[in-house]
């Protein structure tokens, strides 16, 4: 399991889709998630500090599983399939360690709420993590995927290549220029 923290929400240029940006603690890896307006939203309230006048659902959810006795441990990117995220929320209630599946996007908002730690399987980091090219800025995805293929010693399926293609198309298309200038306090970004 990878440690990570959220980096940033960010906004495609192209067709206004929402991808929440992860980023490994120990490494210069970074892990893009597609999420809807609300999750987005839900996530960028807490990060910014906004006050609302009535909870929100992430908020009655961290509130439910308290007040019935449970912590929240920490949340979990568990997988990737055809372009599909999967995450656990890991509870402990009366002693016992629970595991709930969710989406990326709630489990994320649960995890700015209730101030717990994120990890990414070394699968996910492995067949869809970033890294920045240093020069043009550009992420860097096809390639690594296939040297991760190379390292594990199963290769990877065609069909899957050709859907990590649409990823990287989509992850060209996000301004990530910001990454490497290291601006801390701007709007989306959470300062760590």
């Amino acid at each position: 399991m990878r440690d990570m923290v959220i980096d940033s929400i960010r906004v495609s240029l192209l067709n206004y889709q929402r991808v929440v940006i992860l980023k490994e603690k120990d490494s210069d890896r970074y892990l893009p998630i597609w999420i809807g307006p609300s999750e987005a939203d839900a996530i960028a309230v807490k990060l910014q500090n906004v006050d609302v006048p009535r909870p929100l659902t992430h908020d009655l959810l961290g509130q439910v599983i308290s007040d019935l006795g449970g912590t929240v441990d920490h949340i979990l990117i568990s997988g990737l399939d055809h372009d599909t995220y999967f995450a656990k929320i890991m509870l402990t209630v009366g002693g016992r360690s629970i595991t709930i599946d969710s989406r990326p996007s709630d489990a994320l908002a649960l995890a700015v709420r209730v101030d717990v730690p994120i990890f990414a399987e070394d699968e996910v980091m492995e067949k869809a993590g970033v890294h920045l090219d240093k020069e043009t800025g550009k992420a860097i995805v096809g390639d690594a995927l296939q040297e991760a293929s190379e390292r594990s010693g199963s290769p990877v399926a065609e069909g899957e290549i050709k859907s990590m293609s649409a990823f990287t198309d989509f992850i060209d298309s996000l301004d990530l220029s910001d990454f490497e200038e290291g601006e801390e306090g701007k709007p989306g970004r959470r300062s760590n």
